[in-house]
């Protein structure tokens, strides 16, 4: 398990590395990632014990934002000031978010016949 946590930090840490000598315009946690992906097709029994311990750290999300909601009781004047405003952006940008993806879903979905379809027509 140890081990596992280990190859997603150096992952991380390598991607930000890279980020930062070469100036590539791609975050280094996504770089980490591709190099994550590149080490698992490399070696593929890591799989087993990655898939152990991202369970893990997803089954315990929920404590890895307590420090984002401290950021927030601590920015009470900013937020008394502007937040109306934040909530409406929020609020809207999540709409058309959802409005967007239903469409190209929608648009997807049309583009192709299920197999089960195409045998039951001829």
């Amino acid at each position: 398990m140890i081990g596992a946590i280990a190859l997603l930090l150096v992952c991380q840490l390598a991607g930000e590395v890279i980020h930062r000598l070469t100036g590539l315009p791609l975050p280094g946690s996504v770089i980490g990632m591709v190099l994550l992906l590149a080490w698992l097709a490399l070696v593929p029994r890591e799989r087993l014990t990655l898939t152990q311990v991202t369970g893990w750290l997803t089954a315990h999300l929920s404590i890895m934002f307590v420090p984002a909601a401290v950021g927030l009781m601590e920015e009470g004047a900013i937020l008394s000031r502007y937040g109306l405003g934040i909530v409406v952006a929020v609020a809207i940008s999540t709409l058309l978010t959802l409005a967007v993806t239903a469409l190209v879903f929608r648009a997807v979905a049309g583009r192709e016949e299920p197999d089960g379809e195409e045998e039951g027509a001829s």
